[in-house]
């Protein structure tokens, strides 16, 4: 524990200044929307996530992350005139037929909220934001959608957590009064989604506006937020009427020089239920996963994805990763169960 908060407090609050990356996730690949504001309100009905992420569990007082967000279409109208996708006895709603049937929908809004909270020892910092997309249809089957989102979010020090063994605990780089322990900066971003039957391609920037955090007046200690650059792509294989296999990769880069990227395979049967891979290659935290899902309903579904450090700094230290996200669908009224258009 002593060890874990030494490394933290060295990365966020060292002499040369840190770049705050935005929280790690594995089942972004379950909802894209928490990393680009393009995906609001991207299917046909308001779809709801609520997601918990345990890190490293071998740690007491290690990152945990939760966060909830919600986006529905506004002017969307499906070209659909009938409740199609309901299961039929020995048809597969979203099989082949289904996807060579595709068209693109009619040009339509989106708005969405999410609220994140992130912690980490004596660090806590939670966000609030809302999102606006715009959905242009760009040929028979394809679409693209612009976003944005905007926000604030809130860093604080919980001095009480501190360890400071037999050190000064009126430590300079944190300050002395409390009212030096918070510190609300705006949050920008902003992103594009390509979109069609069979792929998805898309990017996307956090932390748009960069600046300085610091909890006291002295330029010597602070923390930067810089942008959070995002590149995500994917495909879809029909390997026969029931089952489909999804690659897709994701990478990220945040300065000072630091990446990361994710390759993901999902292999679904029907709309039922999913398992997939994948493996994380970065600077700071590499890793393998596992995920698995099902719907239990086209209003309810659920995931579970369980993450094995590799290559980590503190592997030896950290323990597994554990993350849970529970789904709802409102004004579903064409009983979609699984989303056409993300991974």
């Amino acid at each position: 524990m002593k060890f874990f908060y030494s490394c933290l407090f060295s990365l966020l609050f060292s002499n040369a200044a840190w770049s705050q990356a935005k929280p790690s996730y594995t089942q972004y690949v379950l909802n894209n929307y928490i990393l680009n504001p393009a995906i609001t309100g991207i299917e046909n009905y308001t779809d709801a996530k609520i997601s918990y992420r345990n890190q490293w569990t071998g740690i007491t007082g290690a990152p945990v992350t939760a966060y909830v967000t919600i986006h529905g279409p506004i002017g969307k109208s499906d070209t659909r005139t009938t409740a199609t996708s309901f299961d039929m006895k020995g048809i597969n709603p979203r099989g082949k037929d289904y996807w060579a049937q595709y068209t693109a929908p009619p040009a339509h809004h989106g708005i969405g909220l999410t609220f994140l909270n992130d912690k980490a020892g004596y660090i806590n910092r939670w966000s609030i934001y809302g999102s606006y997309a715009y959905h242009q249809p760009v040929s028979a089957q394809t679409t693209l959608a612009a976003g944005i989102n905007f926000g604030v979010s809130s860093t604080n020090i919980d001095q009480s957590k501190i360890y400071f063994a037999n050190l000064d605990p009126n430590d300079p780089a944190i300050g002395y009064a409390s009212n030096e322990l918070m510190q609300v900066k705006p949050e920008f971003g902003a992103g594009l989604w390509l979109y069609n039957a069979h792929y998805f391609a898309g990017i996307s920037v956090l932390n748009v506006v960069p600046g300085k955090l610091k909890f006291v007046n002295n330029e010597r200690y602070g923390v930067y937020y810089s942008p959070n650059y995002f590149i995500t792509a994917g495909y879809r294989f029909n390997l026969d009427d029931n089952f489909n296999l999804l690659p897709s990769v994701m990478c990220q880069y945040w300065q000072p020089q630091l990446w990361g990227t994710h390759l993901n395979l999902k292999l679904q049967y029907r709309d039922l239920i999913w398992a997939g891979a994948s493996y994380r290659i970065s600077d700071l935290i590499s890793g393998y996963s596992a995920l698995l899902g099902f719907n239990i309903s086209n209003t309810l579904n659920a995931s579970y994805s369980y993450e094995l450090s590799t290559t980590s700094r503190l592997k030896n230290y950290t323990g597994n990763t554990h993350e849970i996200m529970v789904g709802f669908i409102f004004g579903n009224k064409y009983g979609d169960t699984c989303p056409k258009n993300i991974w």
